[in-house]
């Protein structure tokens, strides 16, 4: 559904690289965007660090993530970034932002319509610009994530490149923890399902709260049955799943999406998600992994992972969460929006 002679602007965060080199799902997703727009013959335009790699027009003002370089500010950064987008608003025919709240202050101040696609909410304090910009275009990257009152025009899950997570011939013995170490993801749950079930654990990732890291995580570390690896890039997330029996996805708050999911899938690795925010919507029970509501449930889960077809969890991916499927429903939301705009020209 390309519409013809339409310029976008996609606006990705500068806290990492587009795409990142380890973490940084919302640098993901946008970058992945950008690629399969171009792909189906879209002027793209993405603004992003200098140092990121598309084959979309980049803009950039800042030479590197902010996590990646110590010396930058990231509120200098960031608005020297969104700035930067907006002062061209009038180049393109869209401006579509994944960078949260911030860019929705300059929408009001120019012509061109502006999508923000909601990748969470990172606390109820923000909520006051959401509803002040209530009446702006929105998506939601799964329909357990939206906020009451906005004009949401559609639910796009987040695309993941299946060709970055070819399909494992064998599953692995090991469990699998891939995330932030934060107290979220619930990183202490799948230790003591490990503790339970006797099996090794494997845990990558960032350390976003270094004392849940100290506390509750550090003090299992023996290097032989639970080890911490560090932040892992996509070779050192195969090289997980291919030592996988299942990923543990414990969160403890409502997921929102969870990249991760989607990945190990397609790699053909079972998912044992706890039940809460998108995870249902990512994970079929009983086909593509387990949703569970506890450790020990999780522990029993692991019992049954042999009953999942990794091939028809890749094929769920296939189906639901790749560059092409995103692409094709962002597409449509496009459209509306042009729609939309021309009705209200006079």
């Amino acid at each position: 559904m390309k519409i013809p002679h339409k310029r976008v602007a996609i606006l990705s965060p500068v806290a990492w690289r587009t795409p990142p080199r380890q973490y940084g799902a919302w640098e993901t997703v946008a970058g992945n965007l950008a690629e399969g727009l171009v792909a189906r013959g879209w002027d793209v335009t993405l603004f992003a660090t200098g140092d990121s790699l598309t084959r979309a027009h980049l803009r950039a003002v800042v030479d590197k993530g902010y996590e990646e370089d110590s010396c930058i500010d990231p509120k200098v950064a960031e608005y020297l970034h969104i700035s930067e987008a907006f002062e061209h608003a009038a180049e393109f025919d869209l401006i579509h932002s994944h960078y949260d709240f911030m860019p929705l202050t300059y929408t009001r101040l120019v012509r061109t319509p502006v999508l923000t696609t909601i990748h969470g909410f990172s606390s109820p304090r923000i909520m006051p610009v959401y509803q002040k910009y209530r009446d702006g275009y929105f998506v939601s990257i799964s329909d357990s994530d939206r906020a009451p009152g906005l004009n949401y025009l559609a639910t796009v899950y987040n695309g993941i490149d299946l060709s970055l997570y070819p399909l494992q011939e064998s599953g692995g013995e090991d469990l699998i923890f891939l995330g932030r170490i934060h107290p979220d993801k619930g990183v202490h749950l799948a230790i003591e399902v490990a503790r339970l079930s006797g099996l090794p654990l494997l845990i990558a990732g960032i350390i976003q709260d270094r004392k849940y890291f100290q506390e509750q995580v550090e003090p299992h570390l023996d290097d032989r049955r639970i080890r911490y690896v560090g932040p892992v890039d996509v070779a050192g997330k195969n090289e997980l799943f291919a030592r996988a029996r299942a990923l543990l996805h414990l969160n403890t708050i409502p997921e929102r999406f969870g990249l991760v999911l989607a990945e190990a899938n397609a790699a053909g690795v079972p998912v044992i998600a706890m039940d809460l925010g998108s995870c249902r919507e990512v994970i079929e029970d009983g086909q593509t992994g387990f949703l569970v509501a506890s450790a020990g449930q999780a522990v029993r889960a692991l019992e049954r992972v042999h009953e999942i077809d990794p091939s028809a969890c890749r094929r769920r991916v296939q189906q639901c969460f790749s560059i092409q499927t995103m692409v094709a429903a962002y597409e449509r939301v496009y459209a509306k929006i042009f729609d939309l705009e021309a009705g209200k020209q006079p």
